[in-house]
């Protein structure tokens, strides 16, 4: 009884700092010294200074800062750009046409990004206008980058994989590369969706307005070289062993500065508006990693997280339903909580409960991360939603219902992740 009264005291805690407008990282802060000065023996000043200076010094998390600034760079080059010039000649072909790019290219950019809102406005402010332009269902041109764009979390570069890691404190390397083929099934599972519609509705997709030989395929398949190079060099790195992902972040980098060197597009403006940038989105990340860090230390003296697996436990769920009990509870608190903040704020206490359900840590990471993707397209706290918003300026119930098959085909892709864990486990057990 005693814990529930705590618990329901920093739940209480929690939402009216938030409510109040407190940022949420100082909010993290604040219910952890509640929950230290209330319940524990514990001074809570010098264990606050302590936590946080280490959550902030942590070399682990100098990937984090480095990949959102790669992101922050190719933000303001030409490559969204080139890379629709590169992919529209393959996908007129395909069912759909050229919605498809919505799919690739967010896929692409995935993989140097890491963000998700970052892939939504990217390609949604090259594709929504052409797409319009050439006459394609508005619903369906919002509703596949919504669902396309939070592969940005998944495929890596993951920035919210990188938070997952340190605070689980398994090998990122091995997070990344255990995002790539459920990353590459989502997008099969959504472009699968685009055809399966257009070939119920063959009136609704506009007409091929060019048609191109092969060796002009190939010749406009040329603007694609440089970011294929920019992510093989990333995720090569890792998966060789090359490189730590601290390391591939910085490759990342100086690839990311080459490539809109090439471009034309840096100069001093572009420069120190993406470090500027990346600096800004940083802050914001570390000050909730540090608030969350103090959090978890102070639960730990509280020792909520021990009671709350003892009780999970003492519940004898099976696996399976844990994790649907688990999914229900991220997709409820993602109606609130950005993606960082959920998995800062949770996983000290839900990782004792999945390590005793004996669940894989990296599989699990996967299984969170499209949770989390999940939840960025559901109201009211939906971040993609809230881009295509300012895109689109379309009522967000709108959007959000045009998002919903995407959202559906998110609950797919986790039934065949725990039938097929193999699809998760894979490539990492190869590195």
């Amino acid at each position: 009884m005693n814990e529930v009264l705590v618990t329901t005291m920093l739940i209480v805690s929690l939402f009216a700092l938030l409510g109040s407008g407190v940022w949420i990282g100082l909010t993290l802060a604040g219910v952890a010294w509640i929950g230290m000065e209330m319940f524990s023996s514990r001074p809570a000043g010098d264990a606050m200074a302590i936590t946080i200076w280490g959550s902030a010094s942590s070399w682990t998390l100098t990937a984090l800062p480095l990949f959102v600034w790669m992101g922050e760079i190719l933000f303001r080059t030409k490559l969204s750009e080139s890379m629709f010039r590169g992919l529209a000649p393959w996908v007129n072909a395909l069912p759909g046409r050229l919605l498809h790019t919505n799919i690739l290219g967010s896929t692409i950019f995935a993989a140097v990004s890491g963000s998700s809102a970052a892939t939504c406005a990217t390609i949604g402010k090259m594709s929504i206008p052409e797409l319009t332009k050439r006459g394609y269902p508005p619903e369906k041109i919002v509703g596949s980058l919504g669902g396309a764009s939070t592969l940005g979390l998944l495929i890596p570069p993951s920035i919210i994989m990188i938070v997952y890691g340190v605070a689980a404190e398994v090998s990122i390397a091995k997070l990344f590369v255990a995002g790539v083929l459920p990353g590459l099934m989502l997008a099969g599972l959504f472009s699968g969706h685009l055809m399966i519609w257009a070939l119920l509705n063959p009136k609704k997709v506009p007409r091929s307005d060019t048609s191109m030989t092969l060796t002009q395929k190939l010749s406009e398949s040329r603007h694609l070289i440089p970011v294929i190079v920019l992510i093989g060099g990333v995720i090569g790195t890792i998966y060789t062993g090359v490189a730590t992902a601290t390391e591939a972040a910085a490759v990342g980098v100086v690839g990311a500065l080459i490539l809109s060197g090439a471009q034309g597009s840096l100069n001093w403006t572009t420069f120190r508006d993406s470090l500027l940038g990346a600096t800004r989105l940083y802050c914001m990340i570390a000050l909730i990693l540090a608030g969350a860090a103090f959090l978890t230390l102070a639960m730990g003296y509280i020792g909520l997280p021990r009671h709350l697996a003892e009780f999970v436990t003492g519940l004898n769920l099976s696996p399976g339903v844990l994790l649907v009990a688990l999914a229900l509870f991220y997709i409820v608190l993602g109606c609130f909580l950005d993606g960082i903040s959920m998995i800062v704020l949770t996983m000290g206490v839900i990782l004792p409960t999945v390590t005793a359900a004996g669940l894989d840590l990296i599989w699990f990471g996967v299984f969170v991360v499209i949770v989390v993707e999940m939840a960025q397209i559901t109201p009211p706290v939906g971040f993609n939603l809230f881009v295509l918003q300012g895109m689109t300026q379309r009522e967000i119930t709108w959007i959000a219902k045009v998002c919903m098959p995407y959202f559906l085909l998110m609950v797919l892709a986790l039934l065949l992740l725990w039938w097929f864990p193999q699809i998760v486990t894979w490539l990492p057990s190869r590195m």
